[in-house]
């Protein structure tokens, strides 16, 4: 590197310490002058002594003693500082020994890198209340599924081949198993999210919340609420339109996430519903009565291996079927398909389209044409569950704000076959 390109390396080097310093030199910011193991000044010092070193590119050792020094003088401060404050924690000279990897990084021509690791540690680090409180609101269920999840996702996934199979070739290991990790975290994600909501959380955030986990179970858990408390149809029926709204949310960046080539294609006749549907939430929301904010709560879907197993089976099967259907029957065939897998599930069909649509196997606009049917059906058996289950006056507001989003759907397809 010439002056100039080194000079910015160790400002950045400097800037990596001097964001991991702030932040720990705030957190000991009552304490006297001295009494300090580490602060601002130290940690800037840190980071720019990694970066220094490593620009001795002929030999690693001098970036080694540089560490093994910096871990030494941590070691012989942590006695003291143990006993002076009655705290076991090390996470200031671990802070340490990565202020000065990074100084090296910065150094080593990765200078983005370093510094926007550097921001995320001193994140990380200015977050340990909420990190510990977080920690312990985890239910040992929850802490099951997220290991359980862990488990599958990193030491499962890596190991099954991305290649077609089975019949039509429509069976890919690889993908299936992609697609059941990615729907099974989001739907633990809103498990977790709607239980620390509290008992007493709003309907609407009862159904915002729990359409992240499952839009069906949200709706079903507002409806018995409106059903025993017949005043509280409207603010139900805002939470069950605001799910639907959340359901085609997650389903867009399900399609981003596992066919970005068609997220563009996809985002019209998933998000502009998704405007419908919480545009109608909000004029449900807004016309409710005064004292409609009592709670519910709706209980996403742990994950757990039996579950995981079995959708991933519906994922296979909704696959074969529907590319024998689109050999029967061609396109009407995937639109059959769709539509009659939608009345259980839109996640199925929506993973199927998409990836035959990735295939070639059919167009962009029949895979969106396929999931606009699922999703038809779908709200079909959610809106005649809000009737059923919450009442007439559940019910009407529901499907009268269905009608609306079916008719957005409908607009963002019609330019497709114009």
């Amino acid at each position: 590197m010439d002056p100039l390109q080194v000079a910015g390396a160790l400002g950045a080097a400097l800037a990596v310490g001097l964001l991991v310093g702030l932040e720990r030199g705030w957190q000991d910011r009552d304490r006297p002058e001295g009494g300090r193991v580490a602060g601002l000044r130290t940690f800037a010092l840190i980071g720019l002594l990694g970066g220094v070193l490593n620009l001795f590119t002929g030999s690693p050792l001098p970036l080694a003693v540089g560490l093994a020094g910096v871990a030494l003088l941590f070691a012989v401060s942590f006695g003291r500082a143990s006993s002076a404050t009655g705290t076991l924690s090390i996470t200031s000279a671990v802070a340490a020994l990565v202020t000065f990897a990074l100084g090296a990084l910065a150094t080593g021509g990765h200078v983005v890198l370093a510094v926007g690791t550097g921001a995320v540690v001193a994140l990380l680090l200015g977050m340990k209340g909420e990190l510990h409180q977080g920690i312990r609101r985890i239910h040992p269920a929850e802490l099951n599924a997220i290991l359980q999840l862990g488990v599958v996702t990193a030491a499962v996934l890596p190991l099954l081949p991305d290649a077609g199979y089975g019949p039509y070739g429509a069976l890919n290991p690889f993908r299936l198993w992609l697609a059941v990790i990615l729907i099974a975290a989001l739907s633990l994600g809103g498990h977790v999210a709607a239980r620390w909501r509290g008992p007493q959380q709003g309907l609407l955030w009862s159904g915002l919340v729990g359409g992240l986990a499952s839009s069906t179970a949200a709706t079903l858990a507002l409806s018995r609420s409106a059903r025993a408390q017949p005043a509280l149809a409207t603010p139900a029926a805002a939470g069950i339109v605001g799910s639907c709204g959340v359901m085609f949310v997650r389903m867009a960046v399900v399609a981003a996430l596992l066919q970005p080539q068609l997220a563009l294609a996809m985002a019209g006749p998933l998000l502009l519903p998704a405007g419908a549907c919480f545009a109608a939430t909000w004029v449900l929301w807004r016309g409710r009565s005064d004292g409609s904010g009592a709670g519910v709560s709706t209980q996403g879907r742990l994950f757990d291996l039996p579950t995981a197993l079995g959708f991933g089976l519906l994922l296979g099967l909704v696959a074969v079927l529907s590319r024998a259907a689109k050999e029967a029957l061609g396109d009407a065939g995937v639109y059959a398909v769709g539509f009659v897998s939608g009345l259980a599930d839109v996640d199925a069909p929506l993973v199927s389209s998409l990836q035959m649509a990735a295939q070639g196997e059919v167009t962009a606009s029949v895979a969106m044409t396929a999931v606009v049917l699922a999703v038809a059906a779908n709200m079909m058996v959610k809106g005649a569950m809000a009737w059923a289950i919450g009442g007439a006056a559940v019910g009407r507001l529901v499907l009268g704000a269905y009608l609306v989003v079916l008719a957005a759907a409908a607009a963002a397809l019609a330019p497709r076959f114009a």
